[in-house]
């Protein structure tokens, strides 16, 4: 029999999946629906039992015990330092220990991140990659809630266009690779069914909400001073590099592919979000 914990959703028969991330933005739902199908799922998280923590390797057997498939996210995010080290040392630790099935959430048009990949194929694992665009769900439950919150976007993007893509469909893709065979030694790109610059982003936040929210464009140098300000690292800020020089302003159908469907659509996800009161702001 599996030995499992008590943040194991099920404790008897069936080998476990470990969900790095799983009480992050696409972790959340993967576990959730996981759980939903039957199947056994462990968080991996520094509060888990056991706990796992990318920054300590000692914490990575104890989370893979009893574990035959793992969906494996990073954090902060595949383009920052160390990633490619610890991602493919991971990967090799997994394998050897059972959990040959791995799925990676990367990033659309990171040349950092298809490091991450590259390492992560070379663990002799039966690997299937989900690259992605920015999530919707940055604005209601990332880095970009409180300027939603205060009425004004400031981003170094200019007019640089994205393709949002909603976290639900990123997990329906995930759990579809996590449990049909057919996936594995492919590659998904994932994007929303638009492409929508920020000033677009906050018409429809506006529209959403009912009150006036505005994009405003700030050098890469005053948007640094901000990240300091807030004690977030300064890495993040290299990621808007994707979206000022173009290489992901076109549509990818990875959703289409997997699901047979149409992704959701950045104005469904804010009239949503809006309903919860996650937006809302108190009367002057």
């Amino acid at each position: 029999m599996t030995k499992t914990t008590k943040h194991d959703t099920q404790t008897t028969g069936q080998a476990i999946t470990l969900v790095i991330g799983g009480t992050g933005k696409t972790g959340r739902k993967v576990a959730e629906k996981l759980t939903a199908q039957g199947r056994p799922v462990r968080v991996g998280s520094r509060g888990g039992e056991p706990a796992f923590d990318w920054n300590e390797p000692a914490t990575w057997i104890p989370a893979l015990e009893g574990v035959d498939r793992v969906y494996v996210t990073y954090y902060p995010d595949l383009a920052f330092p160390g990633a490619v080290e610890q991602v493919g040392a991971f990967a090799e630790v997994a394998v050897a220990a059972g959990a040959r099935r791995l799925v990676l959430l990367s990033g659309r048009g990171e040349e950092a991140a298809q490091r991450s990949e590259e390492r992560l194929k070379e663990s002799g694992a039966d690997w299937t990659i989900v690259r992605a665009s920015w999530f919707n769900q940055n604005f209601d439950e990332s880095f970009f809630l409180d300027p939603v919150l205060a009425g004004v976007i400031a981003l170094p993007t200019a007019d640089g266009a994205e393709a949002f893509v909603d976290t639900g469909d990123i997990a329906d893709v995930v759990v579809a690779a996590l449990t049909d065979a057919r996936h594995i030694g492919r590659t998904y790109e994932l994007s929303g069914p638009r492409l929508m610059s920020f000033a677009d982003v906050a018409a429809e936040l506006s529209k959403a909400t009912g009150r006036e929210i505005v994009y405003v464009p700030v050098s890469d140098e005053a948007y640094r001073a901000e990240l300091r300000e807030h004690g977030l690292p300064e890495d993040f800020a290299e990621l808007f590099t994707l979206i000022l020089d173009g290489r992901n302003a076109h549509l990818v159908h990875g959703v289409e592919e997997v699901l047979g469907r149409r992704p959701r659509d950045f104005a469904d996800f804010a009239r949503e979000a809006a309903a919860t009161g996650v937006w809302d702001v108190p009367s002057a």
